[in-house]
């Protein structure tokens, strides 16, 4: 991996929009909490409920047990405010109503950075990323240009949602492109914290890492290449 520079962090609302209850737990929420303590404010937009993320239980009771997960893992990093679209989970299409869901979102909150889970092709170390994370990520790059235009699905300012071209930047996390970082050494036991979170998920994947092994292990691997001993990694998209 290459040197990592700082992710620049002089921004005050970040919007996470991720397809799945436990997308950003996966090395980002250490970061997470570090801009909470910082006073940001960040809100979660999940796509889905994670409704077909276990084998063993129907999606019903599936998506009642992420969603309450998911509202705790946020709890634990300091963010307060988490949204789901009720898109279905595994076969998210990219879509004009999914970026029109998303705009509205952006809209609302009005972020000044958007961030996500990878949505290239790959993870690093060349393992297949899967179709609702690339979906998610590009319907969410899409959505921040229609956010900003006002004649790209004028419905929403009927609904009182005005445009909004305050986003400019995109952090994605696990991204093979990661070439910035965030020093978590004083917040890595918060996102190892917040992804334990997600337990009936965990206890329902087999030979899943134990959490703070598996956290602190790529976090390891970023602060290699950065100045701190932990390090949550983006790459980082400038709109």
């Amino acid at each position: 991996m290459q040197q990592l520079h700082p992710v620049k962090e002089d921004w005050q609302t970040g919007l996470v929009v991720v397809a799945h209850p436990d997308d950003i737990e996966y090395g980002a929420s250490g970061a997470i909490a570090r801009w909470t303590k910082q006073g940001k404010r960040i809100i979660y937009l999940l796509l889905t409920r994670g409704e077909a993320g276990i084998d063993s239980i129907e999606p019903g009771r599936t998506a009642d047990i992420r969603t309450r997960e998911q509202i705790a893992a946020a709890e634990v990093v300091g963010v307060d405010d988490v949204r789901f679209l009720d898109h279905p989970d595994g076969v998210l299409e990219y879509s004009l109503a999914l970026r029109r869901d998303v705009a509205r979102v952006i809209r609302d909150v009005r972020p000044e950075v958007c961030i996500t889970l990878n949505h290239r092709e790959y993870f690093p170390g060349e393992r297949l990323n899967m179709a609702d994370h690339r979906v998610a990520g590009s319907v969410l790059i899409d959505a921040i240009r229609d956010a900003d235009n006002r004649w790209v699905f004028p419905e929403l300012a009927d609904e009182g949602y005005e445009p909004w071209s305050g986003v400019h930047t995109v952090l994605v996390s696990n991204s093979p492109r990661g070439n910035h970082a965030v020093d978590i050494d004083d917040t890595i036991q918060a996102g190892v914290t917040s992804l334990r979170q997600h337990e009936t998920y965990l206890d329902n994947l087999a030979d899943h890492p134990e959490p703070d092994a598996f956290i602190r292990g790529i976090t390891a691997s970023a602060g290699e290449n950065y100045t701190s001993t932990y390090a949550s990694a983006f790459e980082v998209i400038s709109v």
